[in-house]
């Protein structure tokens, strides 16, 4: 509002760039917080960083704790320039920060932090971020830019309220996205049992039969990946792109979902890209990308670094989750191509030995797991309507439009 005063946020805290690290610090009992752990989260997810070595740690102060909020620094895609998360409680463990990121420590008790973690991922300061960001090959936030950065800093009470408002929209997506952790968890237990442990229903009835490759229920057989999907290499020129189909980049891939979620138009594209449709399988194919593995509730427009897969018509459950087993996904590891940038190799991944079950047991498990699959995928989509009304509201609240309690009353409605 214009009454809030402006300030520099530089003033309001102290910056720190995060840890340099390479293969050898390899290990456990370090956490760290990486570019690839912030995607369109608000929080840092504690569950799913990567580990180091303790050895790691070049300096204690390089920790990070609750309050702190943390950005991306560097990074190929200019648009994740400015990206930042908040610590929202105390680690459970030891976690820093890795050297492409940086982090705001407040140590001015004016400025309460969830507030300002909205406010730094808002479109404006966002944009103006990205736009600062320099480099060539790798562009680059430093702490100088987000020094000289001009903030409002309204009252604490004010600080506290917005913050509030805007938590209660991250609250119920947390909700959503543990329901949809729920069903992709329900969905892989389901695919273990029947197709790896072949526990399927009525499995006590079916006689085993000895085959060259391993034992097998009757009227089953071993087949290929291939069998369940195929690759599709439908590529497309910027120029004919339709500038409002989603586009999926692979940082947008989740690390092994069962669905996408939308996160932006094609309107900005600048290079070849593949086209998909809804069902379809993306795979990202560039280590360290090879863990990312999701199914596509929309058409859109992705990165040619991921590979696109078909599932055949009858097997589309069976086809993601198979993607998306560990074996499946160390196996395209082990059999990647090349040294500097290791790709999947497809034509290996076709040949992946898997179960084909019988036809019944096959329609069987497409009826109970489909439906938790378009579960998660509504449950995705509501989240990313849930997010596009919460960043609508800050603009609004910080130029005035709205007012705090009008949008406490409004929220309460809702």
């Amino acid at each position: 509002m214009s009454d809030w005063q402006m300030t520099e946020l530089g003033l309001l805290g102290e910056f720190k760039n995060g840890l340099n690290y390479s293969a050898a610090n390899a290990g456990t009992g370090l956490a760290v917080v990486g570019v690839s752990d912030f995607q369109e989260k608000s929080f840092v997810d504690f569950m799913t960083l990567a580990e180091l070595d303790p050895s790691a740690l070049s300096t204690p102060d390089a920790m990070i704790r609750k309050d702190d909020i943390l950005f991306v620094r560097s990074n190929g895609n200019r648009e994740l320039i400015g990206r930042s998360l908040l610590v929202l409680s105390d680690p459970p463990k030891p976690t820093s920060h890795s050297g492409f990121t940086i982090r705001l420590r407040f140590t001015d008790k004016r400025a309460d932090p969830s507030f300002f973690a909205y406010l730094l991922r808002g479109g404006v300061i966002r944009q103006h971020l990205s736009s600062h960001g320099g480099g060539t090959n790798i562009n680059n936030l430093n702490q100088g830019i987000l020094s000289r950065l001009i903030v409002p800093l309204p009252p604490l009470q004010a600080q506290r309220r917005i913050a509030g408002i805007l938590r209660a929209y991250d609250d119920l997506m947390e909700v959503n996205r543990r329901r949809i952790a729920v069903l992709e968890d329900m969905a892989r237990g389901l695919f273990t049992e029947w197709f790896i442990r072949l526990r399927f229903p009525g499995y006590e009835d079916v006689a085993i039969e000895d085959t060259p490759d391993g034992p097998l229920p009757t009227g089953w057989s071993w087949g290929r990946f291939a069998d369940l999907a195929s690759e599709v290499r439908d590529t497309v020129m910027p120029e004919a792109v339709d500038p409002t189909m989603p586009y999926i980049g692979l940082e947008h891939i989740p690390r092994r979902s069962t669905t996408l979620a939308k996160h932006g138009v094609a309107a900005d594209v600048s290079s070849l890209k593949a086209r998909f449709r809804r069902g379809d399988i993306l795979f990202g194919k560039i280590r360290p990308n090879f863990h990312k593995v999701a199914w596509a509730p929309f058409d859109g427009v992705g990165s040619t670094d991921a590979i696109i897969w078909r599932p055949t018509p009858g097997l589309a459950a069976q086809a993601l989750l198979q993607a998306s087993d560990d074996a499946f996904v160390a196996h395209s590891i082990r059999t990647s191509n090349g040294t500097k940038m290791p790709r999947a190799n497809n034509k290996v991944l076709a040949d992946y030995r898997c179960v084909l079950p019988s036809s019944n047991i096959s329609d069987r498990f497409e009826r109970v797991v489909s439906p938790m699959i378009e579960a998660a995928a509504a449950l995705q989509d509501s989240n990313a309507n849930l997010a596009a009304a919460r960043d609508l509201l800050l603009p609004r609240l910080i130029s005035g439009l709205l007012s705090v309690t009008q949008a406490e009353r409004e929220l309460e409605v809702a």
